[in-house]
């Protein structure tokens, strides 16, 4: 008799702990799925779903504000998302507000993001939003394999050339590795340092040759003949400015 009353007192335990875990299980998911909040409905049309399913979330601002409640194909291009969204949450979403599929983190599950609107009109139930077209991930990944390889073909150039310097190839590796080819630079960088310099030096000498002296005399004045000329085109400029200036007092 002991025996029995124990075992029923032990199932009454376990029933009871069974059905609060239960409870407690159903509040969570239903709060996940905002069973027991005020919701509105509204729908957004995208050319993809990409990869969406029901129940993922719906973002506002970064915090989540409802679930995508169903997913139908309108048309062989449409795809039509409808969205629960907790009714505390509408006076944020305005009719020019968008929709753009998102992913929770880099790896993470699908979701949609609303934009704010800037309109001031509050959306409805049973609105339509604007959606924007998400990035396409495999076009993305598939550039980056281009840059990857792109990068990979240059670096293994560069490589060949760095070789090439140093086993003497090429002007570049000679210039390196060629002690007669580089002492032939230096020469010639030396006599085109002297043949300046010599240039310089007859130009000098022209100046104070009789023949030429002349000749720059007559350079020397029409340089300074024009900066005068210079100089009283803008004093001219000057006296005009300020007489445009005086006249417009005098009319004022």
């Amino acid at each position: 008799m002991k025996n029995d009353t124990g075992n029923k007192i032990k199932l009454g335990i376990f029933i009871t702990a069974g059905s609060v875990l239960l409870l407690v299980a159903i509040y969570f998911i239903g709060a996940r799925q905002h069973l027991f909040n005020r919701t509105i409905m509204i729908t957004g049309i995208f050319k993809d779903a990409s990869g969406l399913m029901v129940g993922n979330n719906v973002r506002f601002l970064g915090i989540n504000v409802g679930t995508i409640d169903g997913i139908s194909i309108m048309t062989d291009s449409t795809v039509r998302v409808d969205m629960q969204i907790e009714q505390d949450i509408q006076k944020f979403i305005k009719t020019d507000s968008k929709a753009i599929i998102s992913s929770e983190g880099l790896m993470g599950n699908k979701a949609i993001s609303l934009t704010p609107g800037d309109s001031g009109v509050v959306i409805k139930d049973g609105d339509s939003i604007a959606t924007i077209k998400p990035a396409d991930m495999d076009m993305i990944m598939a550039k980056l394999n281009t840059t990857a390889d792109n990068a990979s073909a240059i670096t293994t150039d560069m490589a060949v050339i760095t070789k090439n310097i140093r086993n003497g190839k090429g002007s570049v590796g000679k210039l390196f590795s060629d002690t007669v080819f580089a002492d032939n630079l230096d020469k010639t960088l030396v006599n085109l340092k002297y043949a300046t310099k010599g240039f310089g030096d007859n130009m000098e000498a022209a100046k104070h040759s009789v023949l030429l002296k002349g000749a720059f005399k007559r350079m020397k004045k029409e340089e300074r003949q024009e900066k005068k000329e210079e100089k009283r085109e803008m004093k001219e400029e000057k006296k005009e400015e300020k007489k445009e200036e005086k006249e417009k007092e005098e009319g004022k």
